[in-house]
C-alpha cells in the first residue's frame, strides 16, 4: 500500500521530524495539533477554551487539504496536562461534529509539546 504525505501551510508546520498527516489507502492519520497558529506562529495562551478552538481549527485545516471534514473522523485521541478542564474541551470538542461522533480516549499526561494544555490527533476514513 502507497502512502501519501499531507501538508497545508494553513496548520501549523512539524516541530520535528514527522508530518501533519499521512495518507494510507483510504485512512488519514492526522499528527497530535496544539494550539499553534499557523500565520503567526504563536501558540495561543488565553485559556483551555481558545486553546481548544485552535487545535480543532488546525485539525480542521489538515482534513480540508486531504480533501476530508470532521464528519470523516472515525477516532480521536484528546491528551490533556490537566483533567479539571476536560469539560470545556469537550464543548469545544463538540462543536466541530454534528452526529455520529468518532470513537475516543482521552488521558491526562505530565506534559506536551511546548507546555501547551490540550493536544487532539484523528484518524479519518474518505473515499
Amino acid at each position: 500500500m502507497e502512502k501519501q504525505i499531507i501538508n497545508t501551510t494553513n496548520a501549523p508546520a512539524p516541530i520535528g521530524p514527522y508530518n501533519q498527516s499521512v495518507k494510507a489507502g483510504n485512512t488519514l492519520y492526522v499528527s497530535g495539533q496544539i494550539a499553534l497558529d499557523p500565520a503567526s506562529g504563536e501558540l495561543v495562551k488565553s485559556g483551555i477554551v481558545d486553546e481548544t478552538h485552535q487545535v480543532m481549527k488546525n485539525l480542521q485545516a489538515i482534513l480540508t487539504a486531504a480533501g476530508l471534514g470532521f464528519q470523516h473522523v472515525v477516532k480521536t485521541t484528546i491528551f490533556l496536562t490537566d483533567m479539571k478542564t476536560f469539560p470545556q474541551v469537550n464543548e469545544v470538542y463538540d462543536s466541530y461534529f454534528t452526529s455520529d461522533f468518532p470513537a475516543r480516549e482521552t488521558v491526562q499526561v505530565a506534559g506536551l509539546p511546548k507546555g501547551v494544555d490540550v493536544e487532539i490527533s484523528v484518524i479519518a476514513v474518505g473515499a
